[in-house]
C-alpha cells in the first residue's frame, strides 16, 4: 500500500511539475511573441514613413514634368503654324486680336 501512495504522490509531483513547466514556457513564448509584435510595428512605421516619403517625391516629379510639359518652344509653334490651313491661322489672329482687346480693357 505504501507502494501505492508513493506511485500517486510520484503522479501529482509530476502533473505539478508539468504544470509549472508549462506556465515557464508559455510566459516565454509570449514575451517573445510580445517582442516579434513590437519589432513589427518599428517596421511597419519605419515603412510607412518610406511611403510618404516616397509619394511626396512622386507628386514633385510628377508637377515638375507636368509643368515642363507646359513649356512651349518655338519651334513648336512653328510646326503647328506650318500644318494650319488658312482659315484656321485666320482664326487664330481673331482669338488673338479679341485676346488683346480684352487685355487692354482690363488694364483701363
Amino acid at each position: 500500500m505504501e507502494k501505492f501512495s508513493d506511485n500517486i504522490k510520484k503522479v501529482i509531483l509530476a502533473g505539478i511539475g508539468a504544470v509549472a513547466v508549462t506556465a515557464e514556457k508559455s510566459k516565454d513564448l509570449l514575451d517573445e511573441m510580445v517582442e516579434k509584435g513590437e519589432l513589427t510595428v518599428e517596421q511597419g512605421k519605419v515603412l510607412n514613413e518610406e511611403l510618404k516619403h516616397n509619394i511626396k517625391q512622386k507628386v514633385q516629379e510628377a508637377t515638375a514634368k507636368k509643368e515642363e510639359d507646359k513649356s512651349v518652344s518655338d519651334s513648336d509653334i512653328s510646326d503647328l503654324l506650318s500644318r494650319m490651313t488658312p482659315e484656321q491661322i485666320a482664326a487664330l489672329k481673331e482669338q488673338l486680336a479679341d485676346k488683346e482687346t480684352a487685355e487692354e480693357d482690363k488694364d483701363e
